[in-house]
């Protein structure tokens, strides 16, 4: 191999907008869906920035046809004039410069979302298309980019530039303001259509932190619109988490108040449910992986409740304090700091975990002090949060004895695991893979059909225990998750080890009826409310087993779906109509379908519905359901934490009314085998 001179004509240095193009997770976290809507994110925070400085009461978003986005403000306008160190338009330098923008130094905003100053920029270099539209002194101003590079200089808006490459309906009638399109590169992200579901929950979400501010979003594509407006702030956001939850007290706690320049804002409120829901966010930016400003709050939170209980004697002087883990039963919190721009410390361009070693002091004084005056306030409902607390506290050790049963056993009968667990050969995780199955008939032929190497089976009987209404301590006494979390390896509750599971790949493999729709959703609410990590990971997949084998003498198809069904139809018949006519059999319940009654009716047709897994031998379900080359698994993510604890809530939990609504409005979707 020749060796190579290394100099500095090897160096490569990257220019402009040509850092993000080249590596966009650095800037958006990722190149797939989350990616596309970060961007929108992006351009909604600079009209934010408007907002938290007072100058904007409405914004914008338009998805238009083709995959336009549009974002508008009724704010003052990126300034259009020239910049002094550069020579260009200063809405030139925003949008084609890294690290430019009024987020430095104290001249441009004081509180704002945008720390790096790469946002605008970033979904810039990212566009296939932009247009940057600006309303100031009377006069419109615009420029288009193509993936960041200028089409023209920044000037006054003629007849002749208001051609787009787009169409839109939407009027932007304001005296001053932002207007920014863009349409993703389809040659960097997989994806460029937006979702209308993922923008509203990102927009309502926001519309909370910022109280008394408009947002407007309209889909041109289905004509679907939304508007949120919330002047109560984050008290209507906990309200909102805990919709269709019992609740301990009905009013939350409020707390609002500054701290060294740190503005700081604390909801708390108790539910009946045994989960807790904690939401931070630094300058209206969710912090989903917490930080300085979730410890303070913490542990004021744990002091408080601990000195509270002593001083009305829930607690002895034997007594030892309640633990953070009991205090997290039930609670629901929503933590909001802001603070100046320049000041804030965010371990990454996404922004999801805050830094700042003063906002931990700031948080934990203002919660301790909130709180202590709730409770002095409020004697009944500081007594009944300290009972719901007690009773988690009995919970919590009698939960303890049962996971140390299971950590017992584990290691006990470590080499054999549970009895019914038919293990893999294969000891690494990343290659290993364990199928959940309905039923010990599917057990069975999944334990005879699958490749030994690499799969487990675990089959379980009947329908495990509903979590969503039962104490830790409750759910170690049913055996099958006992055995699962065991099979797992991981524990549970606060000894859990993610990095000691033993499969990448959980997937749960049950029939396709309401029956085994119930099954596999017992099994989602377990691994959502104890072991969610499994799932952010990525290690969680429901298998799809077939529902239609078709046969025409030896020749065997599998269909999924009635339409794969009609299809085959059509092949088999080589084209024509897809309707049931005299060459179809349909078997009828307990009716022979042998290879002996099949070769009798070679020139007829054999549908065969399967009920359940159990009815196919091992080398059907290898084949159409466990072979990678041939299966059809679907990964288990959760996009939106509060919808789905929400709809788990619904679904699972104790209040009936919400999943009687959710059952009448959802009945004539429903697909029934009768």
């Amino acid at each position: 191999m020749a060796k190579t001179a290394y100099d500095a004509s090897q160096i490569q240095v990257l220019e402009g907008l040509e850092p993000v193009r080249k590596r966009p997770g650095m800037y958006i976290g990722s190149t797939d869906s989350r990616g596309l809507h970060h961007l929108i994110k992006e351009v909604v925070d600079n009209s934010i920035d408007e907002a938290l400085a007072g100058f904007a009461k409405n914004i914008w978003v338009v998805l238009h046809k083709d995959s336009y986005v549009t974002v508008a403000d009724d704010g003052r306008g990126i300034p259009v004039d020239i910049h002094p160190k550069t020579g260009k338009s200063a809405l030139e330098v925003i949008m084609t410069t890294l690290h430019a923008g009024g987020k430095f130094g104290s001249e441009g905003y004081k509180i704002s979302s945008g720390l790096h100053g790469v946002g605008v920029s970033a979904v810039n270099a990212l566009s296939d298309y932009q247009r940057a539209e600006v309303k100031r002194g009377g006069k419109i101003y615009f420029q288009e980019y193509k993936r960041g590079v200028p089409q023209n200089d920044v000037r006054e808006t003629k007849a002749e530039d208001e051609k787009r490459p787009f169409e839109t309906s939407f009027i932007w009638t304001v005296a001053t303001g932002t207007k920014v399109t863009f349409l993703a590169d389809a040659t960097i992200l997989s994806t460029i259509v937006p979702e209308f579901e993922k923008v509203k929950r990102q927009l309502r979400q926001v519309a909370y932190l910022v109280a008394g501010i408009s947002f407007h979003l309209y889909d041109e594509r289905s004509g679907e619109k939304q508007h949120f407006f919330f002047q109560s702030g984050i008290a209507a956001l906990i309200k909102q988490l805990n919709r269709n939850k019992g609740l301990i007290h009905q009013s939350p706690v409020i707390i609002n108040r500054e701290v060294n320049e740190i503005a700081v804002e604390i909801a708390v409120q108790y539910n009946e449910g045994f989960n807790e829901t904690v939401e931070s966010f630094a300058n209206v930016v969710p912090t989903t992986e917490g930080g300085t400003h979730v410890t303070g709050f913490r542990t004021a939170l744990t002091r408080v409740i601990n000195d509270y209980a002593r001083k009305i004697e829930a607690l002895k002087d034997k007594d030892e304090n309640f633990t953070g883990d009991d205090i997290k039963e039930g609670l629901t919190a929503v933590i909001s700091i802001k603070m100046e721009s320049d000041r804030i410390q965010f371990e990454s361009q996404t922004k999801e975990k805050l830094g700042n070693a003063e906002v931990q002091t700031a948080v934990n004084q203002v919660t301790k002090e909130g709180l202590e005056t709730f409770f002095e306030e409020n004697p009944s409902d500081g007594r009944r949060i300290i009972e719901k607390i007690f009773l988690a506290a009995k919970a919590r050790a009698a939960a303890r004895a049962a996971k140390d049963a299971v950590i017992r056993k584990g290691a006990l009968e470590g080499m054999t695991l549970p009895g019914k667990l038919a293990d893999c050969q294969e000891k690494n995780p990343a290659n290993s893979e364990l199928y959940i199955v309905e039923g010990d008939s599917a057990g069975g032929s999944a334990k005879q059909g699958r490749d030994r190497k690499s799969q487990a089976i675990l089959p379980l009987k009947g329908k495990i225990l509903n979590t969503e209404r039962a104490r830790l301590d409750k759910i170690l006494e049913f055996e099958e998750i006992k055995a699962l979390v065991i099979a797992l390896g991981t524990g549970i509750g606060d000894i859990v080890q993610y990095e000691k599971v033993r499969y990448h790949r959980i997937i749960l493999m049950t029939d396709a009826d309401v029956d085994g729709s119930h099954i596999r959703t017992l099994l989602l609410t377990f691994i959502f409310r104890y072991l969610p990590e499994l799932i952010t990971r990525g290690y969680v997949y429901i298998a799809q087993p077939p529902l239609f084998k078709i046969q025409r003498g030896k020749e065997i198809h599998y269909a999924f779906t009635d339409l794969q069904r009609d299809a085959i139809l059509l092949k088999i018949r080589g084209g024509g109509k897809t309707k049931l006519t005299d060459d179809v059999v349909l078997p009828t319940e307990g009716e022979e379908t042998s290879e002996s009654a099949q070769v009798k009716k070679a020139s007829s047709i054999i549908i065969q519905r399967y009920k359940g897994l159990g009815e196919m031998n091992p080398e059907q379900l290898w084949e159409t359901t466990m072979n990678p080359e041939n299966r059809v698994l679907k990964q288990i993510t959760i996009e939106d934490a509060e919808k789905a604890d929400e709809v788990f809530t619904m679904l699972m939990g104790d209040e009936v009314p919400p999943r009687k609504r959710f059952i009448q409005t959802h009945a004539k979707q429903a697909i029934l085998d009768i």
